[in-house]
């Protein structure tokens, strides 16, 4: 292993580097131990709660960006099923409602095993993914839960979306 590789891996945790971007970025962010912060992001339709978590036993970085929603229990169902149609179209990443956190939640994780190292562009695409793929699928979300439409009808308003934006 040469000097300078050694150096990046000790100088530049992924931790670290997501620290630097919230602070460059005015992201509100509170670092909650050595592999771990939780950051807020502003968006179009809300905020996300992002949390990076370093794992060094499974040499994964790991993110889940969150927002809270408490859906009537009657239209539990048919989030489940939009939820299974929204992770169907998402290559990396995926969706879950938690339920006794109220938290509707957008997880991913990225293997960085054999001493691999997380470039800044990487966490910065990590975390932009997630609050793109929040704001793309939250109208679809919020159109089903709170307007009475069926996980088709909310599916078809993300795909507008997404058709809309090229």
């Amino acid at each position: 292993m040469a000097l300078y590789e050694s150096y990046i891996e000790s100088e530049f945790h992924p931790i670290d580097i997501a620290e630097q971007m919230a602070a460059q970025q005015e992201w509100q962010f509170e670092r909650l131990g050595d592999d771990q912060i939780a950051m807020v992001i502003e968006a179009q339709w809300r905020s996300y709660s992002i949390t990076l978590d370093w794992s060094a036993c499974e040499e994964s970085l790991r993110l889940v960006c969150s927002f809270e929603m408490d859906p009537p229990e009657e239209r539990l169902g048919g989030l489940n099923e939009l939820l299974n149609g929204i992770n169907s179209t998402c290559w990396s990443g995926t969706f879950s409602y938690w339920a006794a956190e109220r938290l509707m939640v957008y997880r991913y994780g990225l293997v960085l095993s054999g001493g691999q190292v997380a470039s800044p562009e990487q966490i910065d695409t990590m975390i932009r993914a997630a609050v793109q793929s929040a704001e793309r699928y939250y109208p679809a979300i919020q159109l089903l839960v709170w307007s009475n439409r069926s996980p088709r009808e909310a599916m078809q308003v993300a795909m507008a979306e997404a058709y809309g934006h090229a």
